[in-house]
């Protein structure tokens, strides 16, 4: 066994490495010693432990009260037992013995390892939390270093240490991925999991969008130009609306740019998806027909208490501000925050705006179907899963092997099916077949 000497050396040179004050460092090795000393000695033991770091010496000592009747023989020492030692104890007087640290050295440096290890992580997590806090629609970028059944892992080109990964439901499932190509994406939220913060990425969500247009607009950057309201259908179209502190400055334009340089970075990074920029407007009807574009809206009109627009368009218009499957005007509705019912003139004038003529259809998710749809899946398996709150395909996307094991009724062979099935739904590598 090593002496004090070359321990506290060796320990120096892990907490150097790990970035730990020396002081933090003397206090964990006394908690491994002290840890060592309960293992040893049982846990109400009383000890005193110095570091001399000057001399490479560790003294310790373990603590008895002198007492007549011995009750506890961890923490008293008969009286006739002490004067044999020192005939000047009296009853009541503490008795220091001394240690060896050789004695149990291995288990008390072992013991130190151990929390100078969990220090660390505990402090990368809160330096985690502390970078990460107030960082929620920041672009972030790093490495594909693995894909695990649709899951991104990624690793941060700063923050290596951080866990973050983008989830099967907040990618882009037109965009393909290859473990090692570096990648963009926005910070969505913070996860706590047992093994500290998880970052959760997002390509998909409207913050993506909304972030690469702070980094290619310098008026956004600066604060002069604003984004109030973003709605997006990944992989097909997004909508903005952007407001200008400064009467001089065009918000469009300025996100935009010179000849659409900005605006067209924007749409690389997004694999072609349009983009529509439309000033905002605190007036409803107003913004409702600015957000309806590129359709051209002849009359709006709003009922603050249902929170509906009702916009008529010209016939020629009607299919343009309805959009493909009524994408149009169900990104218009999610802009502003209106529920937005459509017209043509024509029907306007027939039916008095009592009917509308479209009601924005549901924005379904198309991985997102019921489990008993999913072809593999045992009807008993179905029913645990749904017994333990889990339904749709995206509410088991994201699970791990363990998380299926916890179910009652759910034994390793049914988990291992289970994640094969997700395995091949989720295959990455070209056009997702969970459609």
């Amino acid at each position: 066994m090593a002496g004090s000497a070359e321990i506290l050396m060796a320990l120096r040179e892990l907490a150097d490495s790990k970035q730990i004050q020396r002081g933090e460092l003397h206090d964990l090795l006394k908690d491994g010693i002290l840890a060592a000393l309960a293992k040893k000695h049982g846990p109400t033991v009383q000890a005193e432990v110095e570091i001399d770091d000057a001399k490479g010496d560790i003294r310790i000592v373990i603590l008895k009260k002198v007492v007549e009747d011995v009750a506890d023989q961890v923490t008293e020492i008969d009286l006739e037992e002490a004067r044999y030692e020192d005939p000047d104890y009296q009853p009541g007087d503490l008795m220091e013995i001394p240690v060896s640290f050789e004695e149990f050295g291995r288990s008390a440096v072992q013991a130190a390892k151990q929390r100078i290890v969990q220090r660390v992580r505990e402090g990368e997590r809160t330096k985690i939390r502390d970078e990460f806090a107030g960082r929620v629609g920041d672009l972030l970028s790093g490495e594909i270093q693995q894909i695990e059944r649709g899951k991104i892992v990624v690793m941060l080109n700063k923050f290596r240490e951080a866990e973050a990964i983008i989830p099967y439901r907040e990618q882009n499932h037109r965009e393909t991925y290859t473990q090692g190509e570096p990648v963009r994406a926005v910070l969505k939220r913070i996860e706590e999991t047992p093994k500290g913060p998880r970052l959760i990425l997002s390509r998909a969500d409207a913050l993506f969008v909304q972030a690469l247009f702070r980094l290619e607009v310098p008026e956004i950057q600066s604060g002069i130009v604003e984004i109030r309201a973003a709605s997006r259908e990944v992989g097909s179209r997004t909508k903005i609306a952007v407001v200008s502190k400064d009467d001089a400055i065009d918000p469009v334009g300025a996100c935009v740019g010179l000849k659409g340089a900005r605006v067209q970075a924007v749409v690389q990074e997004l694999g072609g998806e349009r983009i529509d920029i439309v000033p905002w407007s605190n007036d409803p009807e107003r913004f409702a027909k600015l957000a309806l574009a590129p359709a051209k809206v002849a009359r709006v009109f709003s009922d603050p208490t249902t929170k509906t627009i009702q916009a008529v368009v010209d016939e020629d218009q009607l299919s343009l501000a309805i959009g493909r499957n009524g994408q149009n005007v169900r990104l218009a509705s999610e802009l502003t925050g209106w529920k937005i019912d459509l017209y043509s003139s024509r029907e306007w004038l027939e039916r008095g705006g009592d009917i509308p003529l479209f009601a924005p259809l549901p924005d379904e998710d198309a991985a997102d179907v019921p489990l008993s749809d999913i072809e593999g899946l045992a009807t008993a398996t179905v029913a645990v899963l749904e017994a333990g709150g889990y339904r749709t395909l995206n509410d088991i996307i994201d699970l791990e092997r363990e998380d299926f094991l916890k179910l009652p009724g759910i034994a390793p062979e049914e988990a291992d099916r289970i994640i094969a099935i997700l395995d091949e739904l989720t295959e990455v590598g070209g056009e997702s077949t969970a459609e």
